[in-house]
C-alpha cells in the first residue's frame, strides 16, 4: 500500500525550497532599496543580487553528496537554519562583507535545492515523480512571487533592506527547523525497510543509501558515463537561458518599453508567477501520464520558442499584443521544471539522486547568471524585438538536443515502501 506520508513530505520541501527562493532568488526586488541604501553603482548592484547565484554554483554538488549519504532532513535543516544565520549577518554588513556573507547564505541555501528533489525519488515512485517533482517545483514562482509582493514593501515602510533581509532569514529559520523536526528521510534503496523516523538518524544510520552504492552493497555505476543525463542537463541550461531573459526583464520591458506603471506592471507579473506554478504541476502530470517522459519536454520547449518568436515579431511591429504575448512567455517559460528533473530522476540511481539533481541545478544557475548581462547588452545594441528572437533560438536548440532522447523505465503506480531500487541504466 502508498504510503500516505509521502505528500506530507513533499509539502515540507516545497515549503523549504519555497522559503530559501525568498532571498536565492528575490533580491533583484530589493534593488532600488539597495540603491538608495548603499549607493553603489547599478553595475555593483548587479554583482550584489547576483552572489546567492554564486554561492550555490560553488555548493550545490557537495551538498548533493552530503545528501545521498546522509539523507534530506539533515541537510536541510542545516542549509536553511545556516543560511538564515549568514542572511542575518549580512543585513548588518556593508562594504565587501555584504558580498561575501551574501555568497554564503547562498551556499547554504543552496542545501533546499540538493535535498527536496532527493525527498521526490525516495518517497515516490517513476510513475508519479512528473507530478511531485511540478508540485516541488512551484517553490520558484511561489518563491519568487512572494519576494516581489513583501521584500519591496518590507524596505520601503522605513526599515529599509535590512528589514527585509531579517524577514527573509527569519522565515527560512522557522521553516528549516520544522523541516528538521518533522521530515522523514525517504526509503533508502535496497534495504528492505520503511523510512527512518525523525530524530533517528534517517539515511545517516547506513544502507544503501552511504555513498556510491545500490542494492544489497554493490557500488552502483555513474550514470553519468551515458549522454542521457547530460543531454536533459543541457537541454535544461538552454531553457533556462529563455526563462531568464523573460524573466529578468519583464517588468523592465513592460515599464520601459511599454509605458506601464509599476503599481499595475508588478502584480501582473506575480499574478503570471502564479500561473507559472499551476503549469509547473500540470506539465509533470502530463509526463507521468505520457508514454515519453521527454516527449512533453520537447514540446513544451517548442512552445516556449514559438511564445518568444511571437513576442519579437509583436515588438518589432510595435504591434499592442506584445505585452500579453509577454505574460504568455513569461508561463511558458518557468513550466518545463518538473518534467526535466522528473526526467533526471528517473535516469539516476537512487544513491545518485542528490549528485544528479545538484548538477541539474548548477548548470541551470551557471546558465542563469549570465544570461541577464549579456542579453542586457544585446538590448543595448539591437533592441528588445531582435533579443527575443535571439533568445527564441535556445529553446529550439533545446529541442534538437533532445530529439530522439528516451529515459522510460516507469511502473503506473508506486511500489510498497521499501521495495528494493531499479537497476541503474547502463
Amino acid at each position: 500500500m502508498a504510503d500516505s506520508r509521502r505528500w506530507v513530505m513533499l509539502g515540507i520541501g516545497t515549503a523549504a525550497q519555497t522559503a530559501g527562493t525568498l532571498y536565492l532568488y528575490g533580491l533583484p526586488f530589493l534593488l532600488p532599496a539597495l540603491r538608495r541604501a548603499t549607493g553603489l553603482p547599478l553595475w555593483e548592484l548587479g554583482l550584489l543580487v547576483a552572489c546567492p547565484s554564486l554561492g550555490m554554483v560553488l555548493a550545490l554538488i557537495g551538498w548533493g553528496v552530503v545528501a545521498d549519504r546522509r539523507g534530506e532532513r539533515l541537510v536541510i535543516g542545516l542549509g536553511l537554519t545556516g543560511g538564515a544565520a549568514f542572511l542575518a549577518a549580512a543585513a548588518h554588513a556593508a562594504g565587501p562583507a555584504l558580498f561575501v556573507l551574501l555568497t554564503l547564505a547562498g551556499a547554504a541555501g543552496s542545501a533546499v535545492y540538493a535535498a527536496s528533489g532527493r525527498v521526490v525519488t525516495g518517497w515516490f515512485a517513476p510513475g508519479e515523480r512528473g507530478l511531485a517533482m511540478g508540485i516541488r517545483q512551484t517553490s520558484q514562482p511561489l518563491g519568487v512571487a512572494a519576494a516581489s509582493a513583501a521584500l519591496p514593501v518590507l524596505a520601503d515602510s522605513g526599515g529599509g533592506p535590512r528589514l527585509a533581509l531579517l524577514a527573509a532569514a527569519a522565515v527560512c529559520a522557522l521553516t528549516g527547523i520544522v523541516a528538521a523536526l518533522l521530515l522523514v528521510d525517504g526509503p533508502r534503496p535496497g534495504t528492505g525497510v520503511a523510512p527512518a523516523a525523525a530524530g533517528t538518524g534517517g539515511a545517516g544510520s547506513g544502507g544503501a543509501g552511504s555513498g556510491g552504492t545500490g542494492t544489497g552493497g554493490a557500488r552502483v555505476p555513474s550514470p553519468y558515463r551515458s549522454p542521457t543525463l547530460w543531454r536533459v542537463h543541457g537541454a535544461s541550461a538552454l531553457l533556462v537561458v529563455a526563462q531568464f531573459v523573460v524573466g529578468a526583464y519583464a517588468l523592465d520591458y513592460l515599464v520601459t518599453e511599454r509605458g506601464w506603471p509599476v503599481r499595475t506592471a508588478g502584480p501582473l507579473i506575480a499574478g503570471a508567477q502564479l500561473v507559472a506554478a499551476a503549469t509547473r504541476v500540470l506539465a509533470g502530470r502530463w509526463s507521468d501520464r505520457s508514454s515519453q517522459r521527454l516527449r512533453p519536454l520537447r514540446i513544451i520547449a517548442a512552445g516556449t520558442a514559438a511564445a518568444l518568436g511571437a513576442l519579437a515579431v509583436a515588438e518589432a511591429l510595435h504591434a499592442p499584443p506584445a505585452a500579453p504575448l509577454l505574460l504568455v512567455a513569461l508561463v511558458a517559460t518557468v513550466s518545463w521544471h518538473g518534467v526535466a528533473y522528473a526526467a533526471v530522476a528517473d535516469v539516476a540511481p537512487a544513491s545518485w539522486a542528490g549528485r544528479a539533481t545538484s548538477a541539474q541545478t548548477v548548470l541551470q544557475n551557471v546558465a542563469a547568471t549570465a544570461t541577464p548581462p549579456l542579453f542586457g547588452l544585446a538590448v543595448a545594441g539591437l533592441g528588445f524585438g531582435p533579443g527575443f528572437a535571439v533568445a527564441a533560438l535556445f529553446p529550439l536548440a533545446a529541442v534538437a538536443v533532445l530529439h530522439g532522447l528516451t529515459v522510460d523505465d516507469r511502473p503506473p503506480t508506486r511500489p510498497p515502501v521499501g521495495r528494493p531500487d531499479r537497476p541503474a541504466r547502463a
